[in-house]
């Protein structure tokens, strides 16, 4: 079925059904949105995608509710949202829409509703608090999308609608953003696992451009690998590899006497022409050249090794 409408609830909006939208536009761009409650807009018929009202859900019918007795669970008994349904029975075919590979279809789909989804429905259903965020809580992105509503006492009668389309606009580019991350993680894994195993039993990890790494070699098990080095604009950079996705311990810190050192006091420390740059936290260096860049990865190697860590 090609919908020439769209069918959510008027009035207030929330993340779920603006997040539907943001799925739902891109698949039928030629539809449009129609918010309303009156009976013969809810009601399934030719034509039609409802979500987030109706009273029911339908796939058949292509009605997705979740307010109804007898809502949709999860298979672990979690509540959907709208998000969530249209999500299970578009998202596959936005992920194809937006360019994926279909390699990479079903583990974006499933990645994004476990990060991404999931905690929508549950905020939506009451399930999960903002607040567990802390002081984060006003930013996370229900909270910030609602905050595009309109004040209490702006009396355009088109408030409500003008509104939901200025927050349609951005939840899109936090879909599309979270999705164009996911999968540049993918094309990462493939080029970080060529390299670790051109490098062998080597303790630097070369890469072409700077791209996520972490995740790849933890799935290689290259556990030996202790810095990874990669050009950047106009220089080179020497960077430490976390030990696990909390926090902030890495395999091996860089050397103690670079911390907070530029250019000529680095180089003079160190010993290496081109050494343009170490953080005071010591997780993070810069050089000038390649050749100086793996210079100094070898030395911290060579550091790290010598005080009889591994």
């Amino acid at each position: 079925m090609t919908p020439d409408f769209l069918v959510t609830h008027s009035g207030g909006f929330h993340a779920d059904e603006l997040l539907s939208s943001v799925i739902l536009t891109r698949l039928f761009p030629q539809a449009k949105i129609v918010r309303s409650r009156a009976p013969e807009w809810i009601t399934p018929g030719a034509g039609k995608v409802i979500y987030d009202v109706g009273g029911a859900y339908d796939p058949d019918l292509a009605v997705f509710d979740h307010h109804q007795r007898g809502a949709p669970l999860r298979d672990d008994g979690q509540p959907y949202s709208s998000f969530g349904l249209v999500w299970k029975h578009y998202g596959r075919d936005y992920l194809r829409a937006y360019g994926l590979p279909e390699a990479h279809v079903d583990i974006v789909h499933a990645s994004f509703d476990a990060g991404f989804v999931l905690p929508v429905d549950l905020a939506d259903n009451g399930a999960l608090s903002p607040t567990t965020a802390g002081l984060l809580s006003p930013l996370t992105l229900p909270v910030l999308l609602e905050t595009l509503k309109p004040v209490f006492d702006d009396a355009d009668a088109d408030a409500d609608d003008r509104g939901f389309h200025v927050a349609l606009g951005v939840a899109r580019l936090f879909v599309e953003g979270r999705i164009a991350q996911s999968a540049a993680k993918l094309r990462a894994e493939g080029i970080v696992q060529q390299a670790i195993r051109d490098t062998g039993e080597g303790r630097v990890l070369e890469l072409p451009a700077g791209m996520p790494f972490r995740p790849a070699i933890v799935k290689a098990g290259a556990d030996h690998l202790l810095f990874v080095v990669h050009p950047r604009e106009r220089d080179w950079c020497l960077t430490t590899i976390r030990r696990s996705d909390e926090g902030f311990e890495v395999r091996a810190d860089l050397p103690a006497a670079w911390a907070g050192l530029t250019n000529g006091d680095l180089e003079a420390v160190c010993g290496i022409a081109g050494a343009s740059f170490c953080h005071n936290g010591r997780f993070v260096a810069a050089a000038k050249t390649r050749e100086a860049a793996l210079a100094m990865a070898d030395l911290a190697v060579a550091e790290h090794l010598a005080a009889g860590l591994r």
